[in-house]
């Protein structure tokens, strides 16, 4: 009996060590991240990592805010899939006043566990880009291609939309007919959750929440919870701005023309600033959707531009060169889908450095022409017509005057007296041919 009740003490003693002598788990906190740029693959990278981060430090659910105006078809499809297969519960938040969940925001906003907005906010608009109509055109419904694009964007928006238990007829709104609702008509219609206009305040409601999630309801809490910020890294930071389309077009232009004004005056240092601008833009095209072909018409009107400076094309060729620049310009970028259109290429953009270009090659290819015009002012050929005075008697042979230099001469009407002035008319074997002015 004595040999039972020491051995049940002992195996409580023991089973108190080990439990004293393992890792205690970290208290849990409440992770924070903010998107707040186009949606593209470096915004996808960030938030796919923010995601493992958080589940990996014990973060109880994820907060991000929202403010974009749309992104690339890709890298959306990529979010909301980490969105809703997600470990830890994720709330999106568009705020604070005047954010918007646009085109592809929506989606992403659709497939939150808890969607939140702010009053001044919208979301919607989500119609393909390539598929809306422009200002005061009509759409062709009749379009089988175009139907078919349209249908299955909207079924993505109906399927995310069912999957967290919002209004599926409004995702499809936003797909086929471009709507676009205010935080409080998001809220009416079951889009959102609800609605808070600070980071505080969403924190605050978010206190003693219950939703249902993978068929078990989940109760927040939020009061007294640490918070912690994860922020992109500095090489995220540069990426995302290499994702903006009009940046890479100008660092593209800057690059190759820095180059070309390198080669030809060499010594000025601008080839450096050059190669660093067009290396920059090579890394924002691994990040965009480009065209070859784009980029292929644009190097082909650099060409036809420098060549024209050195032939006598008369600006042909440079005529050529601004034709192929604009047509590689709005072909560089290979934007399509329900991609925003804050994510292409500016037309203003594209018009203003074609025609800071188009006039530098204009002016120098006329300065060109204007010096070929020009009388020759060195050498034997510039002696013709120069104007001097004679030093003896040309009788008819003595010594001019000329362009600060003696010269043995001869005159053609003879003869000439000192002092009088003479033009030269011609050169023979080293002797000027001169006539009296």
């Amino acid at each position: 009996m004595c040999y039972r009740w020491a051995l049940a003490i002992c195996s409580l003693g023991l089973g108190a060590a080990l439990a004293l002598g393992q890792p205690q788990d970290p208290p849990s906190f409440i992770a924070y991240a903010e998107l707040n740029s186009s949606i593209n693959p470096i915004t996808k990278d960030f938030l796919l990592r923010v995601i493992t981060e958080a589940h990996r430090d014990g973060a109880s659910f994820l907060v991000v805010r929202l403010d974009t105006p749309g992104g690339l078809l890709e890298s959306t499809k990529d979010m909301v899939t980490a969105i809703l297969n997600a470990p830890i519960p994720i709330v999106i938040w568009v705020g604070p006043g005047g954010a918007r969940a646009a085109s592809a925001g929506a989606f992403i906003t659709l497939a939150a566990d808890i969607a939140a907005m702010a009053e001044g906010t919208n979301i919607g608009s989500s119609t393909p880009v390539s598929l809306a109509p422009s200002e005061g055109d009509q759409p062709n419904q009749d379009d089988p291609a175009r139907k078919k694009i349209m249908e299955f964007v909207a079924s993505e928006a109906r399927k995310i939309a069912e999957k967290r238990g919002r209004s599926k007829e409004w995702a499809e709104k936003f797909v086929l007919e471009g709507k676009s609702l205010t935080a409080r008509e998001a809220l009416e219609h079951n889009i959102i959750n609800l609605i808070a206009n600070s980071r505080e305040e969403l924190l605050n409601r978010l206190d003693g929440y219950q939703f249902q999630r993978d068929g078990q309801t989940i109760q927040l809490h939020t009061l007294g919870v640490p918070i912690k910020v994860y922020e992109r890294t500095l090489k995220e930071q540069v990426m995302n701005y290499l994702a903006d389309p009009n940046v890479v077009y100008l660092l593209l232009t800057i690059g190759i023309y820095a180059l070309v004004a390198e080669f030809f005056t060499p010594g000025f240092g601008v080839g450096i600033g050059g190669a660093i601008c067009l290396l920059l833009a090579l890394l924002g095209l691994q990040v965009l959707p480009f065209n070859v072909v784009g980029l292929a018409f644009i190097l082909l009107g650099v060409a036809l531009m420098v060549i024209d400076v050195f032939a006598s094309t008369h600006l042909a060729l440079t005529v050529g060169g601004v034709i192929s620049l604009l047509i590689g310009s709005f072909m560089l970028f290979d934007i399509e889908s329900f991609e925003a259109p804050a994510i292409s290429i500016s037309p203003i953009n594209i018009f203003v450095t074609v025609g800071a270009i188009t006039a530098l090659f204009v002016f120098m290819v006329t300065k060109g022409l204007l010096i070929q015009r020009k009388p020759v002012a060195t050498g034997k050929e510039g002696m013709i017509g120069a104007v001097g005075t004679a030093r003896d008697e040309l009788n008819p042979t003595g010594m001019v005057f000329v362009q600060g230099e003696y010269w043995l001469a001869t005159a053609l009407d003879a003869p000439i007296k000192p002092g009088e002035s003479v033009r030269v008319e011609r050169l023979e074997n080293g002797k000027l041919i001169v006539r009296k002015v």
